[in-house]
């Protein structure tokens, strides 16, 4: 298992634990930014897709904020950059 395979589990740990979670999958992109300043430091880039009944009503920036709550203690050692997309479930339709 690679470091950020550990930390994408971890990822999911806290936004489980801080959300009620329908639907999640985290994708590690950090591939896509070799070479970038961020990626020296050791932070990752991830992508966040997320459904939960907790966005319903809710604006994006309110669910973002949500997300970057429940993985603050990762910023900016584990995470670099984060690609959120967060749905209800009556917006999502897989």
């Amino acid at each position: 298992m690679t470091i950020n395979q550990e930390r994408m589990q971890l990822f999911e740990a806290d936004l489980r634990n801080a959300l009620e979670v329908l639907d999640l999958k985290i994708e590690d992109e950090s591939h896509l930014h070799a070479g970038h300043a961020g990626a020296a430091s050791g932070g990752g880039h991830f992508k966040i897709r997320i459904i939960s009944p907790e966005f319903e009503g809710m604006n994006s920036v309110k669910r973002h904020r949500s997300i970057y709550a429940a993985l603050s203690t990762h910023f900016p050692k584990a995470i670099h950059a984060l690609t959120i997309e967060a749905f209800s479930p009556s917006e999502y339709s897989s």
